[in-house]
């Protein structure tokens, strides 16, 4: 990243953290750029994720290793983009699904391109987890980390928000859809 884009990427980060408190109560911006300076392969994956389209913002945060000190917290960063992100869209879940697929491959998997970017997806607990702070996914659905076992016989779950409640759906994990993609996480 240049500097210009590191600069640009805090003030973006800054000012959704200012405008959606409701996320993370508590939690002061002062504290959470602190950390983001002293760590320049967590500002590449937040630009990853920005420029992706997820609108990355701070969630919680988490304690490490059971210690209350400020140097161990570690903030939750969670793509808050009201669709699943536009730039991740149309891709099968995992790398094993994508050389499945004999016609019409998509571009990339949710697995590989989450690794790539540097965070994780979200499990089917921290996706509706995330629900309870806003409401996402109305028209979109985003890919969750499959259980060992689903995956093993072929398929991955995602998760959309009907309905006043949040879904949890299967599909063949060479599966892909113009409104699915993933959510990712990112703790720093």
């Amino acid at each position: 990243m240049s500097s210009e884009q590191r600069a640009e990427l805090l003030k973006t980060l800054e000012i959704r953290f200012e405008k959606n408190m409701n996320r993370h109560k508590g939690i002061e911006w002062v504290k959470v750029y602190a950390k983001l300076e002293k760590n320049e392969e967590k500002l590449w994956s937040l630009y990853e994720m920005e420029t992706t389209g997820g609108e990355p913002d701070v969630v919680s945060f988490a304690s490490k290793g059971g210690s209350q000190t400020a140097g161990s917290k570690e903030y939750i960063f969670i793509d808050c983009s009201a669709e699943t992100p536009k730039d991740r869209r149309s891709i099968c879940y995992d790398h094993q699904a994508l050389e499945a697929r004999k016609e019409h491959k998509p571009k990339n998997s949710a697995i590989e391109m989450a690794t790539d970017m540097g965070v994780e997806i979200l499990t089917e607990e921290q996706y509706r987890d995330l629900q309870k702070l806003e409401k996402f996914d109305t028209k979109t659905s985003s890919w969750v980390k499959t259980p060992a076992d689903i995956r093993k016989l072929g398929g991955a779950i995602f998760c959309d928000y009907r309905y006043g409640t949040v879904f949890t759906y299967h599909n063949g994990a060479e599966s892909y859809y113009a409104g699915r993609a993933f959510r990712g996480l990112l703790k720093v």
